[in-house]
């Protein structure tokens, strides 16, 4: 034990009356080591302002921040079975659960919601990466169909923000489950006749990859995503030759025709409204009535 650390400090500190400071109140960026506030960066929407470095966004703020006035309606969670195959390695899977809720108060990964982006009516979906890094489990993948269906009851299109490191271990063949199920969901959407667009986040890996968010009409990703199935680091050992620079970035993606466009952040709502309305084939006049209209969604202060 540190006896400096853990008792003189703490000392030293009491009798002078400091308060303790959290310890995140400055984000390092990761590209040019510049400290910004962590107020500013959650201001100019977590992209870092010098360096333009995109950070990652909480689900929750990056759908206010994409529905017109921040409303919308928040889709509900559905209930499925708790640790089903009562899985433990360093600690148990329930312990973590309980850990990750009370770390981003969300029951699970995904975040969904219905309301107004530039007077477009669509339901979004995020993945929270700080919820066991964001990966696809059985409730994620109940909460991805539910929104699913929700958009073709609502006749609208849908718009997923995937930020994962792939299927959830500690569930198992329950979670590679989720792959077709997903799959199967989009493919209802897209027999609907209904625009499905994915926006790439930093990182989208693993089993979502290879499954949703490899399946829109329409591929957008933010700057300097990391996108792929496997690691580079993996891939690099499996091949025993080393990979080009920028290397399943959103960038390289674009450059090998594996996405549409890179989009920076602050324009996303802007662009994916205008490329919905393309997709929806809705002529301008028809398209500027609309942002004249309601839809029925719940403030955030009354979502229950």
């Amino acid at each position: 034990m540190n006896w400096i650390t853990n008792y003189v400090r703490p000392k030293i500190n009491s009798m002078l009356g400091r308060r303790e400071v959290p310890e995140n109140l400055w984000i390092k960026c990761p590209e040019t080591g510049e400290m910004v506030f962590h107020r500013d960066l959650e201001e100019n929407k977590w992209v870092i302002p010098q360096s333009g470095h995109h950070m990652k966004m909480p689900a929750k703020a990056r759908l206010k921040d994409l529905f017109d006035g921040g409303i919308y309606e928040a889709l509900p969670q559905p209930k499925v079975a708790q640790d089903p195959l009562k899985f433990r390695d360093s600690k148990k899977y329930i312990d973590r659960l309980r850990d990750s809720r009370a770390k981003t108060e969300l029951e699970d990964t995904i975040v969904a919601g219905l309301g107004l982006v530039r007077g477009v009516k669509l339901v979004a979906v995020a993945h929270e990466f700080n919820f066991i890094g964001g990966s696809l489990g059985m409730a994620a993948g109940e909460a991805i169909v539910k929104a699913f269906e929700r958009a073709i009851a609502e006749k609208c299109p849908l718009v997923i923000f995937p930020a994962s490191g792939g299927a959830r271990m500690q569930e198992g063949i329950l979670s590679l489950m989720q792959l077709p199920r997903t799959t199967v969901a989009v493919n209802m959407l897209k027999e609907a006749g209904l625009p499905f667009v994915v926006v790439l986040t930093n990182p989208t890996t693993g089993g979502v990859t290879a499954s949703y968010a490899m399946l829109g009409d329409i591929h957008m990703a933010e700057p300097g995503a990391e996108i792929g199935f496997a690691g580079k680091r993996v891939i690099e050992q499996t091949l025993r030759e080393k990979l080009p620079d920028g290397f399943q970035t959103s960038e390289y993606l674009l450059e090998h025709g594996m996405v549409d466009m890179v989009v920076k952040r602050h324009d996303i709502p802007e662009t994916l409204a205008r490329v919905l309305k393309i997709l929806m084939k809705k002529p301008a006049e028809a398209a500027k009535r609309e942002e004249g209209a309601q839809v029925s969604v719940l403030p955030l202060a009354a979502r229950a």
